[in-house]
């Protein structure tokens, strides 16, 4: 199963923790916000859509089954998920 670069980046994250976790806690780290970023910094608009973007790929990685939810949000926090058979065997190819 080929993935994209971003659906590689996110994905191996979340393999590395070695409990579950919510996808949307990677999303700084994947895509940083430049330093001094406000909704007036002239990058924001860039930084927000693509801050929107990692929320598709994170469902993406789900409705292809490479990882599963294992504890649904509580309001607090975000689903809590981990890699699938599926999700390792992608990252293996």
């Amino acid at each position: 199963m080929a993935l994209s670069t971003d659906e590689r980046a996110l994905l191996t994250l979340i393999t590395k923790s070695p409990k579950p976790v919510v996808m949307s806690d990677f999303f700084h780290e994947l895509s940083p916000p430049a330093p001094g970023m406000n909704e007036h910094h002239p990058g924001h608009e860039e930084w927000l859509l693509r801050q929107i973007e990692w929320h598709g790929i994170s469902v993406g990685l789900w409705q292809r089954d490479l990882v599963r939810v294992v504890e649904p949000a509580n309001g607090e926090r975000g689903d809590m998920v981990e890699p699938t058979e599926s999700g390792h065997a992608a990252l293996a190819a």
